[in-house]
């Protein structure tokens, strides 16, 4: 199991930690371990997530 921290997943998706830290508090996003204070995300979690957030133009999903 591959898993990384909220600052390498805000690096991969381009944007701040404060951002991905607010979608988290709002239930947006892949799903997260919270262990010893720490917040992590599986690499396959995110990647299942980004699968879906996939926009193929001319189909409707």
């Amino acid at each position: 199991m591959v898993i990384i921290s909220e600052e390498l997943l805000a690096e991969r998706w381009f944007c701040s930690v404060s951002r991905i830290q607010r979608w988290r508090s709002q239930k947006i996003g892949p799903p997260y371990i919270k262990m010893m204070g720490r917040i992590l995300y599986r690499v396959s979690d995110i990647e299942a997530y980004e699968q879906s957030c996939l926009v193929i133009p001319g189909e409707e999903k």
